[in-house]
């Protein structure tokens, strides 16, 4: 009887793993996305270039004015971080994003140095 459970069992898992990988498949953000973040100051509109490595990311921040920057992250299933530096005139400020990726979309809180955080969402451009 307990061999039958543990090859019950066995089978059971095996099973299991089958239809819960697919769903756990990792998410690729290549390419240009367009991200609004909403400040108590107004919405601030960046455009976002990702290149994706597996788990690891680079960003290259395009600000309203030209600006740019760039940082380094990760994606672990739907999960996305990143950290990009900008200077401002009173120094260098760190921007931490962490977000969740639905598809072509994705939204989440950034962390302004010491200045607070901020809701953002972000839209894939269409190729």
């Amino acid at each position: 009887m307990a061999r039958i459970t543990c090859r019950l069992t066995r089978v059971s898992a095996a099973v299991l793993a089958l239809f819960i990988s697919p769903m756990v498949q990792q998410v690729s953000v290549d390419g240009e996305w367009e991200l609004v973040a909403q400040t108590r100051n107004g919405d601030v509109t960046w455009k976002v270039v990702f290149t994706q490595e597996g788990e690891s990311v680079t960003v290259t921040m395009t600000g309203p004015r030209g600006g740019e920057t760039k940082g380094t992250g990760t994606l672990k299933e739907t999960t996305i971080e990143w950290t990009v530096k900008v200077a401002t005139p009173r120094g260098e400020l760190e921007m931490a994003y962490k977000g969740v990726v639905e598809g072509d979309m994705m939204s989440g809180v950034v962390r302004r140095g010491n200045i607070g955080t901020a809701a953002w969402t972000a839209k894939r451009k269409a190729a």
